[in-house]
């Protein structure tokens, strides 16, 4: 179904979603295009002076029973999350959990948009800063993170008095559907959100790309896709904010205790079985302690369990979709051919009923070098490739040798160390001893061709807000 206008809508066709984990077809949704693309926007322009027009705290109120009806239904939408997406159940909970963070704390922070007055080198003349919604807002999320995704854009949104329509993934678009009906039991008024559902993103896109009405575009997903729609945002000057794709490095150096650094890095390379944005691509180790660091890396690898993401000790799910394996499979083939040794795993999992499923072997790779691309290209899987250093010097250069700047890690108990290389990283966000550097009070984002904004925070609801300057003369 699409929902638009505060009304849940069938479509003339539809297209059938699948469980990952048995390729299982769960259920079947309205397939959206330009028509609806068009009417979501309609609706949202109908509607946005009336939701700018309330005050911070109503709309406040609205975000908080949002939060509460999450909240209320964290198990079945972690359950359903596990069916469509495939994440282990444990990590479907969290994941929800985190979602309705993003509901409480920009319901919390509507309150806190505040302006200022400037003084004036004239008499006569009085300057006002205030801080306004920019409009109609335009939502492409993705399927690794089906639900979070979604609230880390409507609360800042809703919050700044914006109006949106969204496109979810085509992977995932029942996590979709369950968190819009919260919105729409919630009593939302007609038309402030709206969701258009799509086997085909591109005429979705482009519809609102090319829409003047649409004054903003937000974006998670691969740098590719983000690059287009930020060319087709600037022919009419829409703000865009964009989380793209990540080769985060995951730096150990000799002063860390390798186990746990070891332990961390592999609590992070496969959360998600990898698919998340964050997920290390390269770790650099230090010579001295490599090899206790590769043995507790492989012996934990080693005891990951894949399959159904409700069975029991299960930390392993499957992959989104047949490409994503292929993609896995060939870089891992590469480096193997090229000379990296595979520790752990390096194969499709067919056996114990996981043949109809997209699961790959959670692996690790050592003696990984520079010409393999793996080195340089985003897995977006569950493979640790290690990589040896010697050196400080350039471990740096090493590290920033890349077109992206999403997350980086850092693994040291040298206070200096720490800082000079935190302060050296060309990423956005840079977690020191920490895995998780993550939260809804915090601003999340990348630079460089990781992406553009930030999500989370008070600068996340920065994001969907104008500043407008006032002069007059007394």
């Amino acid at each position: 179904m699409q929902y638009i206008n505060g009304e849940w809508l069938d479509g003339a066709s539809t297209f059938a979603v699948t469980n990952p984990a048995t390729g299982e077809e769960i259920g079947r949704v309205a397939d959206g295009g330009v028509a609806e693309a068009t009417a979501a926007v309609d609706a949202a322009h109908d509607a946005f002076d009336g939701w700018a027009g309330l005050t911070a705290y109503q709309r406040a109120e609205h975000l908080y029973a949002a939060w509460r009806l999450m909240t209320d239904r964290a198990g079945d939408l972690a359950d359903l999350m596990t069916t469509e997406q495939g994440k282990p159940i444990k990590a479907a909970r969290n994941e929800v959990k985190y979602a309705s963070d993003f509901l409480l704390w920009y319901a919390e922070e509507a309150k806190r948009v505040y302006g200022e007055t400037i003084p004036s080198a004239r008499s006569d003349q009085r300057f006002m800063v205030m801080r306004q919604p920019v409009g109609v807002c335009a939502a492409v999320t993705p399927w690794n993170y089906p639900i979070s995704m979604l609230t880390r854009k409507l609360g800042p949104a809703l919050a700044a008095g914006c109006t949106m329509v969204l496109k979810p993934a085509e992977q995932t678009p029942l996590c979709a559907k369950a968190v819009f009906e919260i919105f729409d039991e919630i009593g939302l008024p007609p038309g402030v959100v709206n969701m258009v559902n799509a086997s085909d993103p591109v005429p979705i896109g482009n519809t609102w790309l090319a829409d003047d009405r649409v004054r903003k575009l937000s974006f998670t997903g691969s740098t590719e896709v983000g690059k287009q729609l930020a060319a087709g945002a600037a022919s009419s000057v829409k703000r865009v904010s964009m989380e793209l794709g990540g080769h985060a490095p995951f730096i150990v150096f000799d002063d860390a205790d390798p186990v746990h650094a070891a332990k961390g890095a592999a609590m992070v390379k496969f959360l998600n079985t990898g698919q998340a944005c964050i997920s290390p691509n390269r770790i650099y180790v230090q010579r001295s302690i490599a090899e206790p660091f590769l043995e507790t890396l492989a012996d934990r690898v080693s005891k990951m369990k894949a399959g159904s993401g409700f069975g029991d000790g299960v930390s392993i799910g499957p992959l989104v979709d047949e490409p994503s394996i292929d993609k896995v499979a060939r870089q891992v083939n590469d480096a193997r051919d090229k000379g990296a040794r595979v520790v752990v795993g390096g194969e499709r999992l067919t056996a114990d009923g996981l043949d109809a499923g997209n699961f790959f072997a959670p692996t690790v790779l050592a003696d990984v070098t520079a010409d393999m691309a793996i080195h340089s290209e985003e897995t977006f899987g569950p493979v640790a490739p290690v990589i040896v250093f010697d050196d400080d010097d350039d471990i740096l250069a090493k590290a920033n040798d890349t077109a992206y700047g999403l997350a980086a890690y850092i693994y040291t108990n040298d206070i200096s160390r720490a800082w000079r290389t935190a302060e050296g990283l060309r990423f956005g966000i840079i977690g020191i001893n920490d895995i998780n550097p993550t939260s809804s009070a915090a601003p999340f984002g990348g630079v460089k061709e990781s992406g553009i904004g930030r999500e989370g925070g008070h600068v996340g609801l920065d994001e969907y807000l104008d500043t407008k300057l006032v002069g007059w003369s007394v």
